[in-house]
Parts: C-alpha cells; structure tokens; sequence
C-alpha cells in the first residue's frame, strides 16, 4: 500500500454491547475515513440461545457500559428484548441484513449497525426477530433511496441459501482476519503493517479515535 492508501477493518457482532459502546466512534470513522472502512461480522452471537439465559449478564454488562461512556441501555429494552417471554438471542437475521444491503451499498453497513444498536437499547425492538431486522433494514436503504421490500428481505434472511452462503463467507473472513481478543477491534492496515486498535481508543467518541489512527499512519 501506499503511504496515503490504507484499510480500515472493523470487528464486531450486532448484538455486542460493547460494539454498542464503540458506536459514536465508529460513526465518526465512517464520516471521515468510509471509503476505507471494512465491516467485519465475526458471528460471535449466531448460535441462537434463549435470551433469558443471557439476561442478567447483559444487563450487567450494560450497566458498566453506560458508566463507561453514557450509551443509552433504557427500561423499554430491559424489559421488552431482555426479559421477554420466550426472546431468542440470535444475531443471524442482522448479519445477514448487513451482508445483504452490502451488496446495495457497503457505505450503508455502518449505517445499518447503528440504527438497529438504537432500536433495540433506545427503543426497545427485538432485533433477533426477521420481522424487526427486515423493516429496519429496508428503512435504511430507503434513506439511502434503494427501494428494498421488508417482506421480501424478510423472506431471504429466513430462506435464502445464496445469502445464507455469502454471510457465513464473510463471517469465516472474519474470523479468520481478526486479531486476537474479543469484539470490538479495529485493524489499521498501512504500507504493510497491521496496527491493532482497541480499549479506551473506541470507547471515547471518535475525536481520540481519529488522532490514533493520525498517530499510526
């Protein structure tokens, strides 16, 4: 690569708290550097379990995080994703969405992240549901001014095995590129060099973020 020429590779998984802290960091990254940028899903979260065996965990985890970086977790996601009856925690359907709408626009991953990370901490949707993941989806792309039917999303996030065999590509890219250590992590890879960032660089805002990569390049 050349001096000025470099990559951007963001690990993560949709259902990750912690990829929730890093949001407005990552927001700022795809402003200044989107071109560069590369969303990563590493499946963390794509084995489906019962949310409630995960609840008090999450929840915990949630309370550290706000304290950490004042993300919102609010009661209506506490009590209507975290503690609903019979809730599954599964991030297929939004893995699949964000490979999906990729292939309409890769700018418009990032984008698709954090509308479904505020739907579902903010206001309380259950993004494990293709129904949920499906209309959020189709929301964004119409922003963007694709026209994407949600019943028709919703259809291929179930069913599809050609988007089913291009999101578990994609995951296994993932896994096997990432660093080692949990989601998030973003990669800098310049003139050859991979630089790992992680820790307190994500979870500030995006004006530390944006000087460490400065500093590394």
């Amino acid at each position: 690569m050349a001096p000025h020429s470099f990559e951007l590779q963001y690990f993560f998984d949709p259902l990750c708290g912690w990829c929730y802290a890093s949001a407005p960091a990552l927001a700022g990254l795809a402003e200044r550097h989107g071109a560069a940028l590369r969303m990563m899903p590493v499946g963390l979260f794509m084995q489906p379990r019962p949310v409630a065996a995960i609840a008090e965990h999450a929840w915990h985890n949630d309370q550290r995080i706000v304290a950490l970086t004042g993300q919102r977790f609010t009661e209506a996601y506490r009590s209507r994703v975290l503690l609903a009856a019979d809730g599954v925690f599964d991030s297929t359907p939004l893995t699949r969405a964000l490979v999906a709408l990729g292939a309409l626009d890769t700018a418009l991953e990032p984008q698709l992240l954090h509308v479904a990370q505020l739907a579902r901490y903010v206001d309380g949707m259950d993004t494990c549901t293709v129904d949920a993941v499906s209309r959020i989806t189709a929301d964004v792309a119409a922003s963007a001014g694709h026209g994407l039917d949600a019943d028709e999303l919703a259809a291929r996030l179930r069913d599809d095995r050609v988007l089913a065999e291009n999101t578990a590509r994609r995951v296994a890219a993932a896994r096997q590129a990432m660093p080692a250590g949990g989601v998030p992590q973003l990669l800098l890879r310049a003139d050859g060099v991979n630089q790992v960032i992680a820790g307190q660089d994500l979870y500030t805002g995006p004006q530390r973020l944006l000087a460490r990569i400065v500093s590394l390049l």
